[in-house]
């Protein structure tokens, strides 16, 4: 469990490779002290979002908040970046608690490959061919034959990221809901996927596998040539995220819905 608010006195930084980022670095560290992981109370994360999904995966067993500051683009997970007062700020600051997605895929050797994921799973088609997917739900077959480009299942935290691009819907980070998302669904057309308890246990069996090949990816953990892939949520893993008051992740897709 995370430690109480008051004492995220040992602040560990990390930063990614850009110049903006590795400056706040270091004004940051000399300003607060940058304490070992090992040791710290809390990690602030000084980049865009893909270094906080980097940032997330590295400490997802560890049980330690992460806050995240934008030093990239469009930083969704993100805190604005402000020097001032940080210690205050993450006093202040909201707890939100993330369940990641467990992907299990077998491949054309027979192969098992196993990786968690914050916002989605997602397969995709590796050639010019379409890809042929068959779409099980806990047990029972739901889509005989999905002709398409490719298939994702996304969490909440992730239902605004490629989800959104795919048109699929987005989903409060409370909802205990799943987006089942197709990508450029050829037959049957008029799919648009499934919203599905967390609960559920998603099967996603690759059809004609040698003749049109499959890769799977766990956020940006790649493995190609599957013929299966199983994803269910990891509820025996909890990730912690910290935003600043009145600026969660419920608020920030509650505001998404209504950007024009």
């Amino acid at each position: 469990m995370p430690k109480p608010s008051a004492r995220f006195e040992r602040i560990s930084f990390v930063a990614s490779d850009t110049t903006e980022a590795r400056q706040a670095l270091q004004r940051m560290a000399d300003r607060y002290e940058n304490a070992d992981v090992a040791v710290a109370d809390v990690i602030v994360a000084l980049g865009g979002d893909g270094l906080m999904l980097e940032t997330l995966q590295r400490h997802m067993h560890d049980q330690i908040p992460i806050y995240g500051m934008n030093r990239g683009s469009v930083g969704f997970l993100m805190n604005e970046y402000h020097e001032d007062n940080l210690l205050e700020r993450l006093e202040r600051a909201e707890l939100s608690r993330i369940h990641p997605l467990s992907m299990t895929a077998i491949d054309q050797t027979g192969k098992t490959h196993t990786a968690l994921a914050i916002n989605e799973v997602s397969v995709f088609r590796e050639t010019h061919q379409v890809a042929k997917l068959r779409i099980s739900v806990d047990g029972k077959v739901r889509l005989d034959e999905l002709a398409c480009d490719g298939l994702l299942v996304a969490t909440p935290a992730g239902s605004t990221a490629y989800n959104l691009s795919a048109y699929g819907p987005i989903l409060p980070i409370n909802a205990r809901l799943l987006a089942l998302t197709p990508i450029s669904a050829f037959r049957p057309r008029r799919w648009r996927g499934a919203l599905l308890p967390a609960a559920a246990r998603i099967e996603i069996e690759v059809l004609e596998a040698d003749k049109r090949p499959v890769s799977a990816v766990a956020d940006n953990i790649e493995t190609r040539s599957v013929v299966r892939v199983t994803v269910e949520e990891a509820r025996q893993t909890e990730i912690l995220m910290l935003f600043d008051s009145g600026h969660n992740l419920d608020e920030r897709i509650l505001s998404e819905q209504f950007r024009y």
